[in-house]
């Protein structure tokens, strides 16, 4: 007897919401300094520098909020997570 084996594409389709870009959002509050803002982005997010987070810093100031990663959502949710626990006021995540 011989058996059938079917295998699924691992590929998932368009608005499945795993692997479309997930968007962790920042939003300009009242109680965090730029230095802080900077430190948290570059300790949590991958590539991040001190410098880059104090330009991210200076962009959430001046326009209210800023896309900090866009990607996966599983790593979207841990960086999300990770920003939240440092102090910084974040924008629920946002798929596009």
């Amino acid at each position: 007897m011989a058996t059938l084996v079917i295998e699924r594409s691992s590929t998932r389709g368009p608005g499945s919401g795993i692997d479309d870009n997930w968007h962790v959002v920042v939003l300009n509050d009242d109680h965090n300094t730029f230095d802080g803002v900077a430190r948290a982005l570059s300790r949590v997010l991958p590539g991040v520098s001190y410098e880059r987070g104090m330009a991210l810093a200076h962009k959430i100031h001046n326009t209210g909020r800023a896309t900090v990663w866009s990607g996966p959502r599983e790593p979207a949710e841990l960086y999300w997570e990770q920003l939240r626990a440092a102090g910084l006021t974040m924008a629920p995540l946002e798929q596009g």
